[in-house]
């Protein structure tokens, strides 16, 4: 074993692999992968081995994408074969409302390039005879999924990464990880250490274990996961025969279970309800190549269900039931990424489904070791998106629910119980008393909305206009009247001082900075001029600016000022969290309200739009931003907790005469959707250039070299091919949720920007087995399953939206080609809504105060 190395993976299973593969194919060959046992020891070998390409974030979705386009390429580069066995497979709907999830997934295939099919149960069952279609209102069929061995496909990528340089080491567990005054990491062994410059914790079932050794609580856990395997079938054989093709794979939402064809019998798994953690503290390092005893009785449920949907599978024999462990992060996806507090040491664990995205989770991983940026989207995967409160007991009650939902459905306005309350305000029992439903933001509870006096609150899930329909309206209408009053705590808030703080930020910040008691918004962009930040930065003294953000990117946006801060100490950062909390007035009586409660002069002449100062509100000290989010006339009032019961109080009191009303989250979203105010994470993303987001304004290319300068610049020469818009939609009872497509009139014209990611190169089969591309819908909601109607193509996608309140229409926000992001016409765009395609327009124009006279009054 080498004594030094650029790199060292900890980890054989088929994450570390594919990171030592895609490494040394972008160049870097002075790496090594250790391994404690044998490569697959942990949860790689007794893996299903299923894949697929669906994911409910999109941009996960493209990584899968490559993932399975890459198995042909990395079967001729190693000589190792994956025994690929790209089937296809359905999705089995049993209600209307997972029904409409899948029209949905169908309808987010659409700009991802992605070939599903809405069809009818009896097609279903003509390719998979094992099912009772009764049970069933619908299906959908993803042409791109398939199994193949775990194993066998480990090996390919660590035989193609070897053939191209670097070096794996067996049977050596680490058992020390320590870091040298220049940043440099000795990696110590049981064979010896190695001095690298990087570390990747690609430790899957002992993940957790490497993390502790630099003081990294992970949050991720391991679960008993079971599927069981037949004794040969003579229906499966005579299936095979008499059509020349394997069945397809096979989830059932209902049963909470997958099942596919293995060998000539059936593999049937389950996510079930009575889930069990696996060592749900630490993982023992002499565990290896060994399973867990079953426990077919915790399964039973679904299996009941499972035999009366599948009633061909009921009689067939056990052979074998598999249960072994794998890792979950809290949501479900990968810990991908650097972490943040550490210097180059990176993650690449909790991937459950590392058949489906260990090839993308690897190239992402090395292009953003290498290039400084993992090339795609990648926030859904991001280690940086959990923040502290994310703690052991957390993690191993957020995963239970996770893993126990696996095949159930996420409404948009459901909220997840489990591991609540994690962090709350001095409000929170007010809110709570006051009927606030209350919603989980970045850990912390928000109120959501407030239900009627004497009534439960509690939402009503649904893809429909629900419960809070009327109320949230109701909220709008008396903010916009008069006054509203909000928490804004799940804010991200720091304070950056120090002599070289102005220069740190005009260096890291498109805008200018703000003079002494004024206000900037800013984005902030990444070396290839992309969105990775958007700010509000008050100058609060000389070398003093405070700065609020998104709060779900608190530790991604701290990962990067910790990157670029300069070494000689002129420059501080302080994260507050919830040691600041904050309340919005707004309305166009929030001016009055303000001067109800404080000493100062708040007019308009006195106290300007954009306009920061610290002053005694209601008597405590506090610091007011003039600005809100709803677009109106208000007040961000920022504090620390011991003084928000008295501040809150304070406001209500006073705003009695005025009509003062508490509103929640989603009033204030519906009521920036009519200012066309962007969001974080939705319309601003690692994906799209300033122009292109439509924050220009805040760009300026004249000032100092800030980061990514050049690269928008260029954008900015060139013209951007996409643009953020803002559209009114004519829904009926749904209203857009995000990654909706839009379709466009576009008689013949190619605007190329539908991204079809990678391809999806991997060969299509029909559902004959014969290789085909396109055929119709089965529902009749769409004309074609494609992205062309004759005439109408998608050109975009809607990012969010929701109903605007305040001005009575539905609207959406999206990008589409920037040659039609001015079109105004009737008749020209349509936003696919739970499988049916409704009329939109675009409004250049905020449909609310459109010249911006209210917030400035």
């Amino acid at each position: 074993m080498k004594s030094h190395a650029k790199v060292v993976v900890i980890g054989g299973g088929v994450v570390g692999c594919s990171v030592l593969y895609h490494l040394a194919r972008a160049g870097w060959t002075d790496i090594v992968l250790i391994e404690r046992s044998e490569l697959t020891s942990g949860s790689s070998w007794h893996a299903a081995g299923g894949f697929h390409t669906l994911n409910g974030d999109p941009n996960v979705a493209k990584l899968q994408a490559y993932t399975v386009q890459l198995y042909r390429e990395l079967e001729e580069l190693s000589g190792q074969s994956c025994s690929l066995h790209l089937t296809g497979g359905v999705m089995m709907a049993d209600s209307p409302e997972r029904m409409d999830f899948l029209r949905l997934a169908h309808a987010k295939g659409r700009y991802l390039g992605m070939d599903t099919e809405l069809i009818t149960p009896s097609e279903a069952k003509a390719m998979f005879p094992f099912m009772d279609e009764s049970h069933f209102v619908g299906a959908m069929w993803d042409p791109v999924e398939g199994h193949l061995d775990p194993s066998g496909t480990t090996h390919a990528y660590a035989k193609a990464a070897r053939k191209l340089g670097a070096e794996i080491v067996l049977r050596n567990r680490v058992v020390e990880l320590t870091q040298e005054a220049d940043g440099t990491w000795n990696v110590v062994t049981e064979q010896g250490t190695v001095r690298c410059e990087h570390v990747v914790n690609c430790g899957g079932l002992w993940a957790r274990e490497v993390g502790r050794m630099v003081g990294v609580e992970l949050p991720l856990l391991a679960m008993e996961h079971m599927y069981l395997l037949t004794e040969p079938m003579p229906e499966v054989e005579a299936f095979n025969r008499e059509t020349g093709r394997e069945m397809v794979g096979v989830l059932d939402f209902k049963g909470e279970i997958y099942t596919r064809q293995e060998r000539n019998g059936i593999l049937l798994g389950t996510y079930e309800k009575a889930c069990k953690p696996w060592s749900p503290r630490e993982t023992p390092w002499d565990f290896g190549h060994e399973l867990l005893q079953p426990d077919l009785d915790r399964i039973a449920p679904s299996l009941e269900i499972g035999f009366r949907h599948f009633p061909g599978i009921a009689n067939a024999g056990i052979k074998q039931v598999i249960n072994g462990p794998f890792t979950f992060a809290p949501d479900g996806n990968p810990l991908v990424g650097p972490v943040q507090g550490l210097t180059n040491f990176w993650c690449a664990c909790a991937v459950m489904a590392g058949f489906s995205q260990g090839g993308g989770v690897g190239l992402a991983l090395s292009n953003w070791m290498v290039n400084g940026d993992p090339g795609f989207d990648v926030w859904g995967m991001d280690v940086a998106r959990f923040g502290e409160w994310a703690s052991l007991r957390y993690t191993n009650a957020k995963v239970r629910e996770n893993y126990s939902r696996r095949f159930s459905i996420r409404f948009p306005n459901e909220e997840l119980p489990a591991a609540r309350p994690a962090q709350t305000t001095p409000l929170y029992d007010t809110m709570v008393a006051q009927n606030a439903v209350m919603g989980d933001s970045w850990g912390l509870e928000t109120p959501l909305w407030f239900a009627p006096e004497g009534s439960e609150a509690k939402d009503i899930v649904s893809f429909h206009r629900s419960n809070d329909f009327d109320h949230v309206g109701n909220e709008v209408r008396r903010t916009r009247e008069s006054v509203g009053v909000t928490e804004i705590a799940n804010f991200a808030k720091y304070e950056v001082s120090g002599s070289g703080s102005e220069d740190f930020l005009n260096r890291l910040m498109t805008n200018r900075m703000p003079r002494a008691g004024r206000i900037v918004l800013t984005p902030m962009l990444n070396e290839f001029g992309k969105l990775i930040g958007d700010f509000t930065i008050a100058k609060a003294a000389e070398d003093r600016f405070m700065i609020w953000g998104s709060s779900a990117a608190a530790k991604y946006h701290m990962r990067w000022f910790e990157k670029h801060l300069p070494n000689d100490g002129t420059v501080r950062i302080h994260r507050f969290d919830q040691t600041l909390v904050g309340l919005s007035i707004a309305g166009p009586k929030s001016q009055k309200l303000l001067q109800k409660l404080v000493d100062a002069d708040v007019s308009s002449k006195a106290f300007r739009f954009m306009d920061f100062r610290e002053m005694a509100v209601a008597g405590a000290p506090c610091m007011v931003n003039r600005i809100t989010y709803t677009g109106d006339l208000g007040y961000e009032i920022w504090m620390q907790p011991a003084y928000e019961r008295l501040v809150y109080e304070g406001i209500k009191q006073a705003g009695e005469e005025f009509g003062i009303v508490d509103f929640g989250m989603r009033a204030l979203l519906s009521m920036r959707l009519e200012k066309n105010f962007p969001t974080w994470f939705r319309e601003l993303r690692p994906i799209y250039g300033p122009f292109e987001g439509a924050m220009e304004r805040f760009v300026k290319l004249e000032k100092n070299d800030f980061i990514g300068r050049e690269a928008a610049a260029a954008e900015h020469a060139n013209g951007p091919k996409l643009r953020r818009v803002s559209m009114v939609v004519d829904a009926l009872d749904a209203d857009v949720m995000g990654d909706e497509p839009i379709w466009a009139r576009v008689d013949g014209r190619d605007f190329g920007t539908v991204e079809k990611p990678h391809g999806y190169g991997a060969p299509r089969f029909g559902r004959d087995g014969k290789e085909v591309r396109g055929s119709a819908a089965a529902d009749g909601a769409s004309s074609v399953r494609g992205i062309r109607d004759g005439d109408w193509s998608v050109v975009g996608w809607v990012t969010s939206g929701g109903y605007a309140h305040h001005v009575g229409k539905s609207m959406a926000q999206g990008y589409v080609p920037v040659e039609l992001a001015e079109n105004e016409t009737d008749g020209l765009f349509e936003i696919e809504i739970l499988g049916h395609r409704r009329p939109a327009r675009i409004n250049v124009e905020p449909l609310f105060d459109p010249t911006g006279e209210k917030m400035r009054s």
